[in-house]
């Protein structure tokens, strides 16, 4: 028997409690995950306080679960230091890196990627619920939602860094000495919402043609 949407949005809920429990035990720098968690701190309330209102598709409720799940892990090593290149040696013997040509930690760039190829989805789902508009116009007011948050994200960040300054500051902010770090980080979300609008705005088109 398939699940109802609520009981799924439950497990996902349990699910992601039980990761964040488990991230938050002896963080990387535990003042740097305290000021990460607040995004998390904001968004879980939210999220349950208007299931009733504006409930949203499992597939919703799963990719916010991803890109929270992914969120908790950058919070745990900082993002600058999450070490997927020793987990990928270990598992494979080989360097991602070496293979990409890499000379950073991209874990943050990553996560800004899939911020806009995962989280357009929901929003637009969201944007249709209250506006009620055609699904091309959705997907177009959740791609500068992407946008307009991320680079409202890295103004926040910029101004954290600068406030607190110290290891911290550069820990919260992980540029890695990249002045054009925001700037990427920006684009990428971009690039990921726009995929996803995309690609979504022409597959029922395909469908129609198949």
């Amino acid at each position: 028997m398939a699940l109802s949407n609520q009981r799924y949005a439950v497990i996902l809920l349990m699910l992601f409690l039980i990761v964040w429990a488990a991230l938050a035990i002896n963080p990387l720098y535990r003042n740097d995950w305290l000021l990460e968690n607040i995004l998390t701190a904001i968004t879980l309330p939210c999220l349950i306080f208007t299931y009733k209102r504006l409930p949203l598709s499992k597939a919703s409720y799963l990719v916010i679960f991803l890109f929270l799940c992914l969120h908790t892990l950058g919070t745990h090593y900082t993002y600058s230091q999450v070490p997927y290149e020793k987990w990928v040696l270990a598992l494979t013997g080989g360097s991602l890196d070496a293979l990409m040509g890499w000379e950073r930690n991209q874990f943050d760039r990553l996560v800004h990627l899939l911020y806009g190829l995962l989280l357009v989805y929901p929003i637009q789902e969201g944007v249709m619920k209250i506006t009620k508009v055609k699904n091309a116009l959705a997907y177009f007011v959740a791609v500068l939602i992407v946008m307009s948050t991320s680079m409202l994200y890295e103004l926040i960040e910029w101004g954290a860094a600068d406030f607190f300054g110290g290891d911290l500051g550069v820990a919260y902010l992980g540029s890695q000495g990249d002045a054009w770090d925001a700037h990427k980080d920006m684009l990428l979300a971009s690039i990921g919402s726009v995929l996803t609008a995309l690609y979504f705005c022409w597959r029922p088109r395909v469908s129609r043609h198949e």
